[in-house]
């Protein structure tokens, strides 16, 4: 199984939409349903996923491409690019083990099929307006999108029903 393979469903949303939370509750709903579940995120900003002063973070500053951290519950390879070009959504798939279902979050831009998380509060019209590859809108709101199906917010299965009916699973 390539990273071809493998079914990849997104959430995209403004800032403060509930992008998180969603993405949070289906992870936990398709694990709940046997599945095995991957995600990625992409994130607009320098991040760090560990602190200074720590041996990993020692050895990045050192000037290391890759640290890998290793423990008995965890293993975390962090890849500094040092100049080279953001790796593209394909590039990163390739690089996860094959599981049933990668949930990515954030690149709106990509080809992939996605649910939009939409939140009154954020004042922002709906990505799905001009955007044929969100297949469904996640809102706290009535907005809706002709031809795709519109989810409260919160109704998690719903809306992992629909994800697994789209992709088969």
């Amino acid at each position: 199984m390539g990273a071809h393979d493998m079914k990849i469903w997104g959430v995209v949303g403004w800032k403060n939409s509930g992008k998180t939370g969603l993405m949070e509750r289906l992870v936990t709903a398709f694990v709940a349903r046997g599945l095995s579940v991957s995600t990625i995120k992409h994130a607009h900003h320098v991040f760090d996923v560990d602190q200074p002063g720590k041996d990993s973070y020692r050895h990045r500053e050192a000037g290391a491409h890759e640290v890998l951290l290793a423990s008995r519950k965890r293993v975390a390879l962090m890849q500094e690019l040092r100049g080279e070009a953001e790796p593209d959504l394909d590039t990163l798939l390739k690089r996860l083990s094959p599981v049933d279902l990668v949930l990515v979050e954030g690149y709106k831009s990509g080809a992939h099929p996605k649910v939009e998380a939409h939140r009154a509060a954020t004042g922002q019209a709906l990505i799905a307006l001009g955007d044929e590859t969100v297949r469904a809108v996640a809102s706290d709101t009535d907005a809706r999108v002709p031809g795709r199906p519109t989810f409260d917010l919160d109704a998690t299965s719903e809306i992992a029903d629909f994800i697994a009916s789209e992709l088969g699973l």
